[in-house]
C-alpha cells in the first residue's frame, strides 16, 4: 500500500523550487485551419482537468499525423494564449515555445483566474484547445483537515473519513453534491480495493488475524503470556517488554505493528496498561524502527528516491552512503523510540496519556468508557477452552514462522527482481527491490497454516473449530479494513487536488541554506499528516529538497563540508519528518493498524499519542534540525536530546502508581 500511494504521488515532477504534476491527457479540441499539413493533422494537449489558482502543472504538446502517430521532427513555433510560466522568483512571464522531437514540456504553468479556463495552442495552420477548471490553493488542504477534525470532534473515524472523501470529491467534480457522493462510492473507494499493493495489505492484514484468532483459540496466546509474565511481572516489564519486541520486528512497519499489537495485548491487558499506552508503543516503534533499519522493506525504496534525486543534479555520490550517513539525523525516529522507553522506565506519562493510564490502573479499564475499538475483541481474544493446554510454543512457532518467511522472501524475492544485477548488490538493495506486499502475504499464510496444523496435530482443535477460529480473526478486522480503504481514498483525493503541491507552492522562496533541514523536517511532517501517507511524503520532497539541499549551499558560497552535511541533515530530515506527520495523522494507515492490533480505540490512540509525537518533534527540532544547519554533528544532537527527553519525563510526567 506504501508503494500504491507512491505511485499515486510520483506524477509530481519538480524543477529546484517547484513541483509539476502530470496527469492523464485531456484532449484539446483540433480545429485544422485551412491549408493544414496533412502529415501534420492534429495537435494534442495533456494537461490536468483541474488545477490550483497560482500554483504550476505540468502542460504537454505533441503534434501527431492523421493516424495519431507523433511527429518527432515536427518544429513548428507554437503560439499559447492563456497560460503563464511560473519562474523560480515566483513571477510569471509569456510561454511562447518550439517544439522538440515532437513534444513540447511546459513545467510551471500557472493559472491566476478561477473558474473554467480556456487554454488556446496554435502552430501554423493546427490549432488546439481545452478547458481546465481553477480552483483556490486552499480547498486542496480543507478534505484531509475537515477528516481530522471531526475525527476528533465526533469520535466516529468511519464517518469522518467518508466525509472528508465527498468534500473533496465536491470540489474535484464542480461543486455538484450528487455526483460527489457517487464519484466517492464508484470512483475513490472502488478504486482503493482494485490496487494491488491495497489488496495485499488487507489480505496481510485479514489473514493475521486469522493466525492470531487460531492461536488465540489453541491456547498459544496466554501461554506465551505465562511465558513472559516472568519477565514482565508489573508494568514497568510490561512496557519494556513490548517496546523490545517492537525493536525486534524491524523489517516492516506493517508486520512489526500486527504482531507486536496481537501478541502482547493480552499480557498488557492482565499489567492494567491501557489500550491507549499499548497502541503508543507499537506506532512509535513500528516506522521509526523500519526507516532507520539497515535491512528492511522501506531501504530499497529510500535508497531509489534518493539516488534518483543525486542524478536530477549530475552528483556521483553513492545513494546507500548517503542513507547510512544520514541515519544520525533521523532525529525525531530515533528519538521517539528512545522516549517511549523512558516513558515504559519512569511510569511517567502526562497529557491524555496519563489520564488513560490512571483509569487503566485504578479502575481496571483498559479502554475508557464508550470507547470504540478497531478490533472486535471479543472475537479475536477467544479463551481457549477449559483444561486446554497453554503451550507459548503455539503461539511463537507461527510468529516466528512469519518473519522468517518475511526475511527469506524479501531476499529470494529481491534477488529474482534484480536478475543478475543481484551478484553485486549489497543485501539492503536486495531486500529493497523485493515486492514486500507479496512477501507478506506468503508469511501470513505461512503462519496461519503453521498454527492450524500445530493446533490440529497436537488435538487441541479440531480442523472445523481451528478453521472457525480463523473466520472469527477475520471477522475481528474487518472494521479496520473499512478504514483503510478510507484512508486509502482520502489519499487519491489529496493527489487529485494537488495537495501536496500547494503545501510546497506555500513554501516557495523562503528557505535560507541554514534552515533547509529544519524546514524540510516542518513540512514534511506537515505534508505527512495532511496525506496520512509517510512514503508518498518522502516521494515528493525528495526530489525536490534534496537537489535544494544540493545546490543552494554552493551557490551561496558555502564550504564544501557544510555543503555536504546540509545535504546529509535534509535527507534525514525528509525520512523523520514523514514519520513524524504520520504519527499525528488519524487517517495514516500505520496509525490505523497500531489501533487495529492493540484493539484501541483509533481516535483515543490519537489523542494520546499526538503530544507525545510532538514533544519528541520539538526536541528533534530544537537539538537537530535547527543546529544542523550550522553543522553540528547528528550524534551529538541525538545525545543533547535524549537528555533533554529525560528532563521532560521528570519534569512534566508523573507518575500513575
Amino acid at each position: 500500500m506504501k508503494r500504491q500511494k507512491l505511485a499515486r504521488h510520483l506524477a509530481f515532477l519538480h524543477l529546484l523550487v517547484g513541483s509539476v504534476l502530470a496527469t492523464s491527457p485531456v484532449m484539446g479540441q483540433i480545429e485544422e485551419q485551412p491549408g493544414a499539413s496533412k502529415a501534420a493533422a492534429k495537435l494534442q494537449l495533456t494537461v490536468p482537468s483541474l488545477a490550483l489558482k497560482d500554483v504550476g502543472f505540468d502542460m504537454r504538446i505533441e503534434a501527431l499525423d492523421a493516424d495519431g502517430v507523433k511527429i518527432k521532427s515536427y518544429s513548428d513555433s507554437l503560439s499559447i494564449t492563456g497560460i503563464m510560466l511560473q519562474e523560480e522568483s515566483g513571477s510569471t512571464a509569456p510561454m511562447p515555445l518550439v517544439f522538440q522531437d515532437g513534444t513540447a514540456t511546459i513545467p510551471n504553468a500557472v493559472l491566476s483566474a478561477l473558474g473554467k479556463r480556456s487554454i488556446d495552442v496554435t502552430s501554423g495552420t493546427l490549432r488546439a484547445t481545452t478547458n481546465i477548471r481553477i480552483i483556490p490553493g486552499f480547498l486542496s488542504l480543507l478534505p484531509p483537515l475537515f477528516a481530522i477534525a471531526l475525527a476528533f470532534l465526533a469520535r466516529q473515524v468511519l464517518v469522518s473519513l467518508f466525509s472528508g472523501i465527498w468534500l473533496g470529491a465536491l470540489f474535484v467534480y464542480d461543486y455538484d453534491p450528487i455526483q460527489a457522493f457517487v464519484r466517492t462510492i464508484d470512483t475513490y473507494l472502488a478504486g482503493s480495493l482494485a490496487d494491488v499493493d491495497n489488496a495485499s495489505v488487507l489480505i496481510f492484514s485479514l489473514t493475521l488475524g486469522g493466525m492470531v484468532g487460531v492461536i488465540s483459540k489453541s491456547g498459544g496466546t496466554q501461554g506465551i503470556v505465562q511465558k513472559l509474565s516472568k519477565y514482565a511481572s508489573n508494568r514497568r516489564g510490561g512496557q519494556v517488554a513490548t517496546w523490545a519486541m517492537g525493536l525486534l520486528v524491524f523489517f516492516d512497519d506493517y508486520a512489526n505493528t500486527l504482531i507486536v499489537g496481537n501478541t502482547m495485548r493480552s499480557m498488557t491487558d492482565r499489567l492494567r496498561i491501557s489500550r491507549e499506552k499499548l497502541s503508543y508503543i507499537v506506532d512509535s516503534t513500528a516506522a521509526p524502527v523500519a526507516s532507520v533499519a539497515l535491512i528492511s522493506t522501506w531501504i530499497g525504496f529510500q535508497i531509489g528516491l534518493i539516488d534518483q534525486a543525486f542524478k536530477s543534479v549530475n552528483s556521483t555520490q553513492n545513494a546507500y552512503g548517503a542513507f547510512l550517513q544520514s541515519i544520525p539525523y533521523s532525529t525525531y525516529s530515533i528519538l521517539a523510540m528512545v522516549f517511549v522507553l523512558l516513558v515504559a522506565l519512569s511510569l511517567r506519562d502526562f497529557g491524555p496519556m496519563r489520564r488513560a493510564e490512571v483509569r487503566s490502573v485504578n479502575e481496571g479499564k483498559v479502554l475508557a468508557d464508550g470507547a470504540q475499538p478497531l478490533t472486535d475483541t471479543a472475537s479475536l481474544d477467544m479463551i481457549a477452552d477449559e483444561g486446554t493446554p497453554l503451550r507459548w510454543q503455539n503461539a511463537l512457532v507461527p510468529i516466528a514462522i512469519v518473519i522468517v518467511v518475511t526475511l527469506a522472501g524479501l531476499y529470494v524475492n529481491g534477488k529474482e527482481a534484480l536478475g543478475e544485477a543481484a551478484e553485486a548488490a549489497t543485501l539492503g538493495q536486495i531486500y529493497g527491490e523485493a515486492n514486500s506486499f507479496a512477501v507478506l502475504m506468503w508469511a501470513s499464510f505461512s503462519g496461519l497454516l503453521s498454527a492450524i496444523i500445530m493446533a490440529v496435530s497436537q488435538k487441541i482443535l479440531r480442523l472445523n473449530q481451528a478453521l472457525e477460529a480463523t473466520v472469527s480473526g477475520y471477522k475481528s478486522m474487518m472494521l479496520a479494513a473499512m478504514i483503510l480503504v478510507q484512508a486509502w481514498a482520502i489519499g487519491s483525493i489529496c493527489k487529485d487536488l494537488h495537495t501536496a503541491d500547494y503545501v510546497i507552492d506555500l513554501t516557495r522562496g523562503i528557505l535560507s541554506p541554514h534552515f533547509i533541514p529544519f524546514a524540510t523536517f516542518v513540512i514534511a511532517a506537515f505534508i505527512s499528516f495532511s496525506t496520512g501517507a509517510s512514503w508518498a511524503t518522502m516521494a515528493i520532497l525528495t526530489p525536490i529538497m534534496v537537489p535544494i539541499a544540493y545546490k543552494l549551499p554552493v551557490e551561496v558560497g558555502m564550504a564544501a563540508d557544510l555543503s555536504q552535511h546540509l545535504l546529509i541533515a535534509t535527507i534525514g530530515a525528509i525520512l523523520s519528518g514523514s514519520v513524524l506527520g504520520d504519527h499525528c495523522s488519524p487517517i495514516s494507515d500505520t496509525t490505523i493498524l497500531s489501533s487495529m492490533a492493540s484493539a484501541a480505540d483509533h481516535v483515543d490512540h490519537v489523542r494520546t499519542q499526538m503530544p507525545y509525537a510532538l514533544v519528541v518533534g520539538a526536541v528533534a527540532s530544537v537539538v537537530g534540525y535547527i543546529p544542523a544547519g550550522w553543522g553540528m554533528n547528528g550524534y551529538l544532537s541525538l545525545f543533547v536530546g535524549a537528555i533533554i527527553l529525560v528532563g521532560a519525563v521528570f519534569l512534566i510526567g508523573r507518575k500513575t502508581v
